[in-house]
């Protein structure tokens, strides 16, 4: 019998603005996005649950010799070490994906990734390993993400086209939250049973992520465009682009803003031991509680995605994102605690989805791979570097002063974007 998978797609119609060619509005009829999706989801599954394992073992390392405050600050330098790297290469990265093979670029990363899996397990293994040996290869890990996000990020609208683009972020989405919700879930319990065990099962993921991506048969070579423009010289004009286009800059710096203060991914570790007294398995449903909601309107997005009043949507979605922040520092509860998480990842899930949207229909082929790269330079900033900051505000505030102090925040920078940022606000279509 012949396989479904080995048909022959039907020939692309004309080409379109940028380079991409019209493929329809349903990404799911292309074979290359499933099996980007697939690759997707295993990989986010493998990072989650690596990520889970990692905090973990870090607080429990720094828990045995120091109190909350002081273990709270090797939680900030796992986020810190990542960011550095991020800092340096991201820039870089998102201009050579503007040159290179971006399919290319995307295995090596992952590749790597795999490779830092195996490390933390060769440390895990060895029963007490030195926090700075785990320090070490999670900065690696923070490389190969400075490569693999720009390059990946403008490799999806090869694959589906323009018109197809809306609907692929949301699915694009989906994978990203059925990984952010299995992988902490998974990793709490394993994470109870084995560290070691942890990274091994990450290491098989991405080993399936890598293979699911090695499959895709769409060329990930950009167009070229010969202007004479060197390579720093490309890289300023990616960062000018941003700059200039009002919608581009506010929507990226906003999410830097938000997850700057309001990001709670570190907290957890400190609220389940400490504070709410639920244990490992209580810390893995409180990383999953986020991701459920944002996967659900992830689902709901992909069949019904928001195509007008988009810039209106997405700043009410982060008020309440941050809301939803200051009811988790205030919680003693553990039911209450997650609730609150799932309305924040359903609402931080709208917001995401309108902004990766006006972003991608905004910006032109042979600018996606810089343009990206600064995304992600900001959207690091904010994970990785927001990791730090909060173990600086749990030393000065204390964990529930600073979930209250960063939901205020998100709320404040809210009001103060959609007043600097007009066109951002009265952003109408999302097609």
């Amino acid at each position: 019998m012949t396989d479904p998978s080995d048909t022959p797609e039907p020939p692309a119609p004309e080409k379109r603005l940028g380079g991409d060619v019209d493929r329809g509005d349903n990404p799911w009829a292309i074979r290359d996005f499933r099996l980007l999706w697939l690759g997707r989801v295993a990989a986010v599954l493998a990072i989650q649950i690596q990520s889970s394992a990692l905090l973990w073992q870090v607080y429990e390392i720094a828990r045995r010799d120091h109190p909350i405050e002081q273990a709270s600050l090797y939680l900030g330098l796992v986020g810190l070490v990542q960011f550095i790297p991020l800092l340096a290469f991201t820039l870089p990265a998102g201009e050579m994906a503007d040159r290179r093979d971006r399919k290319v670029t995307v295995a090596l990363s992952i590749a790597v990734e795999g490779l830092c899996a195996i490390a933390f397990l060769a440390m895990a293994l060895h029963g007490s390993p030195p926090l700075w040996g785990l320090l070490a290869v999670a900065c690696l890990f923070g490389a190969c993400r400075a490569f693999l996000a720009p390059a990946s990020q403008a490799f999806l609208p090869m694959v589906v086209g323009r018109a197809g683009l809306p609907r692929a972020i949301a699915a694009q989405s989906i994978a990203f939250q059925t990984g952010a919700i299995a992988g902490p879930a998974l990793g709490g319990v394993i994470v109870g049973l084995s560290v070691p065990l942890a990274y091994a099962v990450a290491l098989g993921m991405f080993l399936v992520g890598l293979s699911a991506f090695l499959l895709i048969r769409t060329s990930g070579k950009p167009e070229p465009v010969e202007d004479g423009t060197g390579r720093w010289d490309a890289v300023k004009e990616g960062l000018k682009y941003v700059w200039d286009t009002k919608i581009v800059l506010g929507a990226i710096s906003l999410d830097l803003i938000v997850v700057l203060f309001a990001g709670v991914a570190l907290l957890t570790p400190i609220f389940a031991r400490d504070i709410l007294h639920v244990g490992a398995a209580g810390f893995g449903l409180l990383r999953a509680a986020f991701g459920v909601g944002a996967l659900g309107m992830a689902v709901y997005l992909s069949r019904y995605p928001i195509v007008r009043r988009g810039g209106l949507w997405m700043f009410g979605a982060v008020a309440v994102f941050g809301v939803c922040t200051i009811i988790f520092g205030l919680s003693k509860i553990a039911w209450i605690s997650a609730i609150a998480l799932l309305i924040g990842g359903a609402a931080d899930m709208i917001s995401v989805n309108i902004r990766q949207t006006l972003i991608q229909l905004s910006t032109p082929d042979h600018m996606r791979g810089r343009v990206s790269s600064v995304s992600m330079l900001f959207i690091g900033a904010s994970n990785e570097l927001g990791e730090a900051y909060s173990g600086v505000m749990v030393r000065l505030l204390s964990p529930i002063g600073a979930a209250v102090f960063g939901g205020v925040g998100a709320l404040a920078a809210t009001g103060i974007w959609a007043r600097v940022f007009p066109s951002l606000r009265k952003a109408d279509r999302l097609s």
